[in-house]
C-alpha cells in the first residue's frame, strides 16, 4: 500500500460533484480528508490517499481530467 498527500482545488462548477467519493469507489483508494475549505464558489481539500500506487496515479489522472487542480503536499498538514 502507498500513501500520498495531495491538494485538490475545485473550480466553481465542480463544488457540488461527489468527486472524492467517486475517486474512492472507482479506483479502490481510501481517502482521508486532512483539511478543507469549501464555499459556494470555490474550494480546496487536502487529502491523504491510500491504495496501490497504480490505482492512486490513475485516480489522480481521472480527477485532473474532470477539471480539478491537483498539487502534491509535503509533510502532514494536521500534525505539522
Amino acid at each position: 500500500m502507498t500513501k500520498k498527500q495531495v491538494m485538490f482545488t475545485f473550480p466553481p462548477e465542480l463544488i457540488k460533484e461527489p468527486i472524492i467519493y467517486n475517486l474512492g469507489q472507482q479506483f479502490k483508494i481510501v481517502t482521508n480528508i486532512r483539511r478543507a475549505d469549501v464555499n459556494g464558489d470555490k474550494g480546496w481539500v487536502v487529502l491523504e490517499l491510500e491504495g496501490e500506487g497504480e490505482d492512486i496515479e490513475r485516480g489522480i489522472a481521472w480527477v485532473t481530467n474532470k477539471g480539478v487542480r491537483v498539487d502534491p503536499v509535503v509533510g502532514d498538514i494536521v500534525e505539522g
